[in-house]
């Protein structure tokens, strides 16, 4: 269409004239100056209207024009309307008319084709620039794009060439249905996984995951069409596959990033022969702690009246109702976490008791802290469970541990 425009515009239609009047002008010379007078043309686009226009372009106040007309884009329209004038002087060889033809047409096909694909990435990086729509992944659809594109911008190069319809020749690919499935079998399950992913929101860029399977435990760093990169935390990266976050299972750790507050979930082992009733003595010594001294005269109160009221025998200990220092340290626990300002009250908030096993008894901390920074919260669980086994054997408690080779040493040195 734009040869045919070209070829019938009244500069050219005078110009033609002007050559065919001066009648010693051989058409080899002609046709070589109509080329010296296109790459004058694209020259002169190159350094001075493409100059210009950028200049209006960085003026305007969208951002669209500046990431879809780049000075590529530019020189390449510059390119195609110089190729176009070549094309449209090719009768002036006649033994060659047909070949500059199918060349140059094949090259305008192509330039037509870059450019398309030059608009399509200039879409994506306004997008990616854009700080509202940014999170959606649309890469892999418009890699998607991009290869109809291309490949119909290569059906057509090849009709021109053969000199045949690109729509007879697109009919006679349904024959190669079955083999072109087979070669993109992975990009066409990308295509249906990226559709899925986008649609149902499962993952972004800057999410973290982890995918087991494949070692990968980071943030993700790019989602295309036919591969998704994860930088693990000790900066490798992790490529894998679109279409295996749908096949297989993985863990997206925004919900975390987005409530402002990451789990601690941990337990300390307590050796379950240190476990006794509190007697008066260690309720005393216990009351000097403040975070507990309240709580230890409220609960000797309800257990006094209690035990009162039921006329209770307290030659026994096990009668009646009694302190622990099991107990004790839990109810220690709960108080010194509700003191700190680093952990969030509002979330779920328990230090409890696991079944007690081989290993003793463990108590669980389950908190959160109030960030998401990997750095401060495990600052944070690192304080809290340094003053947890501090504390511990003021409550006559004791860690349960496995035996070390000194453990050995030292019942080896009293036998």
């Amino acid at each position: 269409m734009l040869a045919f425009i070209y070829k019938n515009s009244s500069f050219i239609k005078k110009f033609s004239l002007w050559l065919d009047q001066i009648g010693w002008f051989d058409d080899n010379l002609r046709f070589l100056s109509i080329i010296i007078i296109s790459v004058l043309f694209y020259f002169i686009s190159k350094n001075v209207i493409i100059k210009i226009a950028e200049k209006i372009i960085k003026r305007t106040p969208t951002k669209l024009d500046d990431v879809l007309f780049q000075e590529k884009f530019l020189k390449r329209i510059a390119f195609v309307i110089s190729l176009i004038i070549i094309n449209s002087f090719a009768y002036l060889l006649p033994e060659l008319t047909g070949l500059i033809h199918k060349i140059i047409n094949s090259v305008i096909v192509y330039l037509f084709v870059a450019l398309a694909n030059g608009i399509l990435t200039g879409i994506y990086e306004y997008y990616e620039r854009t700080s509202k729509t940014h999170d959606k992944p649309i890469k892999g659809y418009l890699q998607v794009v991009k290869i109809i594109v291309w490949v119909f911008g290569a059906i057509v190069i090849i009709g021109i060439l053969l000199e045949q319809s690109p729509w007879a020749l697109i009919g006679g690919l349904g024959a190669l249905t079955a083999v072109l499935l087979l070669l993109f079998r992975d990009t066409i399950l990308s295509f249906v996984a990226s559709i899925q992913i986008s649609n149902y929101d499962l993952v972004k860029v800057g999410d973290w995951i982890e995918v087991p399977k494949y070692g990968a435990d980071g943030d993700v760093i790019d989602i295309s069409l036919n591969i998704v990169k994860i930088q693990n935390f000790d900066k490798t990266i992790t490529v894998i596959p679109t279409y295996k976050l749908i096949e297989d299972s993985f863990k997206n750790w925004r919900g975390m990033t987005l409530s402002g507050g990451r789990r601690i979930k941990r337990s300390v082992f307590i050796d379950q022969s240190s476990i006794k009733f509190a007697d008066d003595e260690l309720l005393t010594r216990l009351k000097n702690i403040s975070v507990i001294t309240d709580y230890l005269h409220q609960k000797q109160d309800d257990v006094k009246k209690y035990n009162e009221k039921n006329n209770i025998d307290n030659s026994e200990i096990v009668n009646g109702r009694r302190l622990t220092n099991i107990g004790t340290f839990r109810a220690y626990l709960i108080n010194y976490l509700r003191q700190r300002d680093d952990l969030d009250k509002e979330m779920t908030f328990l230090v409890r008791q696991l079944a007690p096993g081989a290993e003793g008894l463990p108590i669980e901390i389950y908190v959160f802290a109030n960030t998401t920074k990997w750095d401060d919260y495990e600052s944070i669980q690192a304080d809290i469970f340094d003053h947890v086994l501090a504390v511990i054997p003021s409550f006559d408690l004791r860690i349960f541990q496995n035996p070390t080779g000194n453990d050995f040493r030292l019942i080896g040195n009293k036998l």
